[in-house]
């Protein structure tokens, strides 16, 4: 009530003055209170009391306590009573209320007042927002102690560059990538993914860095390109536009080798298939390979990345979506995302080949259409997979091709006024009741064993011979291939095989070839996207990019 009355201007309340009165009786009657205890009792400076509450004495600096201006004793810690504005708090709370601001509100916090500056200069606010923000793993306290601060390192590295942090997709024609940007220990750091040597799928993934930021002795951030085998040199970043940046490198000849572009290529090989040419026997693996070299050389001087995210997960997928490694024949091992859409799961392609580049739309997987598997001995015989597989696939042609009557009467009954309005309107009732009848199939599955016999068909091309024995789950799919240089494209019939939540094939009937797809389990930081309509718009500019 006191504080209320001062704040309103009144001045005190009667309540306030008898308890006043009481306390001065009480503290004259204290006559042994000594020197050492009133002066555990602290009071700022208030403009209305003369000569401060100190030279009233005791019974003024308990008036002034009760009226929340001031520090009460409570046993041996001295603590503030209501305090009036947040710069009364101590440096030690304000401290910890700093510390759980974002970084990008604490230049405002600056500027409020000196008080605030200087404790802004705090370095336990900065570890805090490094950690917390970045992901930073390392003891920043023993960095502290060299010539690099938490705040330094906040302010003039990972604030800078947090723009760059997340997964990439480099534009290298159709052969495409996954750069991976991450703060590693004192450092940002580009990773470029590159899938196991063919045919291990399962196999983890290798990485390669392309650059690094970091700060030296004088304060400011240093590009670095790391691409050649000469060790770091100078290179640039810069910022096209949202979602996009470019590497740049200032020092090219630290990627030449002394044995010239014979000897480049044969170190190439070794790391991107893990053999030498001469080891490799099919001819036209041996083109493709070459050309891959002569075009991706290329981009050694000035790269540009688009931002790609991780597909959002939903409670209802079949499997947990998200990246995946493939065998894609002659072309060796590639990365797809798998993200699913209403009753379709698809995969779309990170990594692409002449035939199919980049950012196409490999897998179009129907989850409505289930396939139940004959006995071992049936499936071994390609001619009855292909038989349920193709039936299915002229239900599909025929669903089309009724939609498109359906849509041709629409136009009809509004061009006609209605004259063919029985059997336009009864066509869509239909596929309503189509598809009705075959949703449940999908989320019920009670005619769908858990766990059933798997076998590839006598004939099918398998680039690994060690595939799972056993599936859970098969639905009817279609997959894309293509000429060289993606002409001719096409979509094709096939069987998604779902494996494990780690694992799943599919089988291009038309190929009489199986790809085994195995999941990518690094940590990917940074790559969630914001929302649903945003990664379906980033799928959207995938095809447009290498169309």
């Amino acid at each position: 009530m006191a504080v209320c009355a001062r704040l309103c201007g009144v001045g005190q309340s009667r309540r306030c003055r008898r308890r006043q009165r009481h306390h001065q009786q009480d503290q004259c009657s204290d006559s042994d209170m000594d020197e050492e205890e009133e002066e555990r009792i602290v009071a700022p400076k208030q403009s209305d009391v003369s000569g401060g509450p100190e030279s009233a004495g005791p019974s003024a600096a308990a008036a002034a306590g009760e009226h929340g201006s001031g520090h009460v004793n409570t046993g041996d810690h001295a603590r503030p009573l209501h305090p009036q504005a947040l710069s009364e708090l101590p440096p030690e709370l304000l401290v910890e209320i700093f510390s759980l601001l974002p970084g990008t509100a604490l230049p405002n916090v600056a500027l409020v007042c000196k008080k605030f500056r200087q404790i802004l200069n705090t370095e336990t606010i900065w570890r805090r927002r490094c950690v917390e923000e970045f992901g930073m793993k390392e003891d920043l306290r023993k960095m502290e102690v060299g010539a690099v601060s938490s705040r330094d390192l906040y302010v003039k590295l990972l604030y800078p560059y947090r723009h760059i942090l997340g997964i990439w997709q480099p534009d290298i024609g159709p052969y495409g990538g996954l750069l991976n940007v991450v703060v590693d220990g004192l450092f940002i750091i580009g990773w470029m993914y590159l899938p196991p040597h063919d045919p291990r799928v399962e196999d983890p993934m290798r990485r390669r860095p392309l650059f690094r930021i970091h700060l030296w002795e004088s304060k400011k951030a240093t590009v670095e390109c790391m691409y050649g085998h000469k060790g770091p040199h100078k290179g640039d970043i810069q910022t096209v536009k949202k979602d996009e940046f470019s590497t740049k490198c200032n020092q090219t000849d630290h990627h030449r080798m002394p044995g010239g572009r014979q000897e480049e290529f044969r170190t190439w090989l070794e790391e991107e298939w893990g053999r030498t040419l001469e080891e490799i026997f099919h001819e036209h693996m041996q083109e493709l390979i070459l050309m891959k070299f002569i075009y991706t050389s290329q981009y050694d001087n000035c790269l540009t990345y688009r931002r790609i995210y991780l597909p959002p997960p939903l409670p209802s997928a079949l499997l947990q979506p998200g990246l995946f490694k493939g065998t894609y024949g002659s072309h060796g091992l590639e990365i797809v995302m798998l993200s699913f859409h209403g009753t379709s799961a698809r995969a779309t392609k990170l990594t692409g080949d002449p035939n199919v580049p980049a950012g196409q739309l490999t897998l179009d997987v129907d989850l409505s259409r289930p396939v139940i598997l004959p006995d071992l001995e049936q499936q071994r015989n390609i001619e009855e997979l292909s038989r349920l597989v193709l039936g299915v696939h002229a239900e599909v042609q025929r669903e089309q091709e009724q939609q498109a009557k359906g849509a041709s009467a629409a136009a009809c009954i509004s061009a006609e006024e209605g004259a063919c309005g029985g059997g336009g309107e009864r066509e869509p009732e239909d596929q309503s009741t189509c598809s009705e009848n075959r949703l449940p199939e999908l989320s019920g599955n009670t005619s769908i064993p858990e766990a059933q016999p798997f076998v590839l068909p006598l004939g099918v091309m398998a680039r690994n011979e060690v595939y799972p024995r056993t599936c859970r789950k098969c639905f009817y799919g279609t997959g894309l291939i293509a000429g060289h240089g993606f002409t001719s494209p096409e979509r094709t019939p096939g069987l998604f095989v779902l494996f494990d939540q780690d694992r799943f094939g599919f089988i291009w009937l038309e190929l009489k070839s199986f790809s085994l797809y195995s999941r990518l389990t690094d940590h990917l930081g940074h790559a969630q996207a914001p929302n649903t309509e945003r990664f379906e718009a980033m799928l959207r500019n995938m095809q447009s990019w290498t169309s």
